[in-house]
């Protein structure tokens, strides 16, 4: 650190200036007051976020806040995000926060596009939730475009996805088959309750836009729920999927890591849990059913734009002509 060349009883980053006092992080200069005791006493409390609150502190609260609303899997998304951006803007007060300073964390993220837009997606929450606090002013996320991110374009052919499901234990093979069959994340498979089965169908609330619906029982449907109830499980089991010791719903990283050693096994390569939904969606969609009822989606295009990147057309070539006589 460069000796500073006067002022030297001031402490690091504190500087005086036209008859007040300054701390200076970043080209940020933020007033401490003309009083020098007063000045130090603030000095204090913006070197230590966690007394004043700070960055840090908000997006833990707002984390929090959120919480109980959230699925698993996004509140861990959330929290990964959480991490990155308390380091980032560890000294920084939420007032300090400008579009600037945004825009730079967007460029150093530029090589991971994807994560990058998660963790703008979340501070912006974060801003959202300050801006209604009255903690500041408006939110420096406005105006800040995402990065372009690769679509996804993977579709299970019906040839990949039967050898998976021979490659599947039993007590997979029947989530495979149910996350397929009723087109929903996985996550919300998971937690299906014996309280949801009915003659009807299977009754969802999906856990990450709230949406309700019913997906009606079909002989299909019916065939998997019945191998499932027939799999070892305890009396105390209250969802489909449970563990055979404890009752317990299934966990989504094992079924996750289970579903890679099938692919493998199947020799069926670049392909994910997710795109088991991808594949319902499409599938549904070729057979003349309401493809959007089916994901819960409240905007048709989100539907749409979905299938679209797994749908080919099938063009018919030309006849050849045939000589003259």
């Amino acid at each position: 650190m460069r000796r500073r060349m006067k002022d030297r009883h001031l402490p690091a980053c504190m500087y005086q200036k036209h008859g007040a006092y300054y701390l200076v992080r970043k080209n940020v200069w933020t007033r401490l007051g003309v009083d020098y005791q007063e000045a130090l006493i603030a000095y204090a409390k913006a070197m230590d976020p966690k007394s004043q609150g700070g960055m840090p502190a908000l997006i833990d609260k707002v984390l929090e806040h959120m919480t109980p609303r959230l699925a698993l899997n996004t509140v861990k998304q959330y929290q990964i995000a959480a991490a990155k951006l308390k380091e980032t803007f560890a000294e920084f007060e939420p007032r300090q926060v400008l579009p600037k300073h945004v825009a730079l964390l967007k460029m150093h993220m530029a090589n991971t596009p994807n994560m990058c837009n998660r963790i703008l997606s979340f501070l912006r929450v974060v801003f959202q939730h300050a801006l209604e606090w009255q903690l500041v002013d408006s939110n420096p996320c406005v105006g800040i475009k995402r990065h372009a991110e690769k679509k996804r374009e993977r579709y299970i052919t019906d040839d990949e996805f039967h050898r998976i499901l021979a490659a599947a234990g039993p007590n997979m093979r029947v989530i495979y088959e149910m996350c397929y069959l009723t087109g929903q994340r996985i996550s919300d498979v998971l937690a299906i309750r014996l309280a949801d089965i009915s003659a009807e169908g299977i009754a969802f609330k999906q856990q990450k836009t709230g949406a309700r619906l019913v997906v009606r029982m079909t002989p299909d449907l019916q065939a998997v729920i019945d191998r499932a109830k027939a799999l070892p499980r305890p009396v105390r089991g209250l969802t489909l999927f449970c563990t055979a010791r404890g009752g317990r719903p299934v966990n989504y990283q094992t079924v996750k890591q289970m579903y890679q050693i099938a692919c493998d096994r199947a020799g069926v390569a670049d392909a994910t849990l997710h795109d088991l939904r991808a594949k319902a969606l499409t599938d549904t969609k070729r057979q003349g059913n309401d493809a959007q009822k089916l994901g819960g989606h409240t905007d048709a295009k989100m539907t749409a734009r979905y299938i679209r990147n797994r749908e080919i057309d099938v063009a018919e070539p030309p006849r050849m002509p045939t000589k003259g006589v």
